[in-house]
């Protein structure tokens, strides 16, 4: 788990030294990393959902998930979480939830960080995951100048994640179908592109509500190699 420590230290790092400089950093500055960040995700997540082999499997996942979402209530019981972190921890930062939740999802939902995980749970190599440690790092530097601590927390979710890929991987998986990876993540790339909408402003969707899709798209790739569909 050496790539998701560093990774996880690193969105400390950068965060912190956001934090540091927020208040140096001029607004028009900031403004323009998040165009820039926005554009890039979503043509990041264009780029991954293209690689999609199962079309109607992923927007069934999609649906399944993004109605399990809802019932669930994710988005607004995470916004409720991250407002009793806030309070508890006496931050004053408005943004805290959207930065905690942002930085989450950013960080997470690209195939380095499941490819790089799962590539650590077989004990191959790091080097995947200690380039996006770098990228990261940066990430959350830009993102806490003006969302503030919450991308700072962003790290614990970040290392439950990763951290928990690889270990589920180096328990119980002798071997992950190539499918799986690819149609995971062309979800999270549809994903991305919500993301995108979301940090360039065009419209805010419901995220965190989306997650299970992740779940139901292997559960129907599971139920395809079954019955040979």
């Amino acid at each position: 788990m050496i790539g998701t420590l560093v990774n996880t230290a690193a969105v400390i790092v950068g965060g912190s030294l956001g934090m540091f400089i927020k208040h140096r950093l001029p607004e028009k500055y900031v403004r323009i990393y998040f165009q820039a960040v926005g554009l890039f995700t979503i043509v990041l997540g264009i780029s991954m959902s293209l690689k999609m082999a199962f079309p109607l499997m992923v927007v069934a996942s999609l649906a399944c998930g993004g109605i399990l979402g809802e019932w669930l209530q994710l988005e607004e019981k995470t916004n409720r979480l991250g407002e009793t972190l806030k309070k508890k921890l006496r931050f004053s930062n408005e943004r805290f939830t959207e930065g905690l939740v942002t930085a989450f999802l950013l960080f997470c939902m690209g195939s380095m960080s499941i490819i790089g995980a799962i590539e650590e749970g077989f004990g191959k190599t790091s080097d995947l995951l200690l380039t996006k440690s770098l990228m990261d790092g940066f990430s959350a530097l830009m993102l806490a100048s003006a969302l503030g601590v919450g991308v700072v927390f962003s790290s614990i979710p970040l290392l439950l994640f990763q951290g928990g890929i690889t270990l589920m991987v180096w328990m119980f998986a002798k071997d992950i179908p190539t499918i799986y990876i690819t149609e995971i993540t062309a979800v999270g790339g549809i994903l991305l592109i919500g993301l995108g909408f979301s940090i360039l402003e065009i419209r805010k969707l419901n995220i965190i509500n989306l997650l299970p899709s992740l779940v139901f798209i292997c559960l129907f790739l599971y139920i395809r190699s079954y019955f040979a569909i």
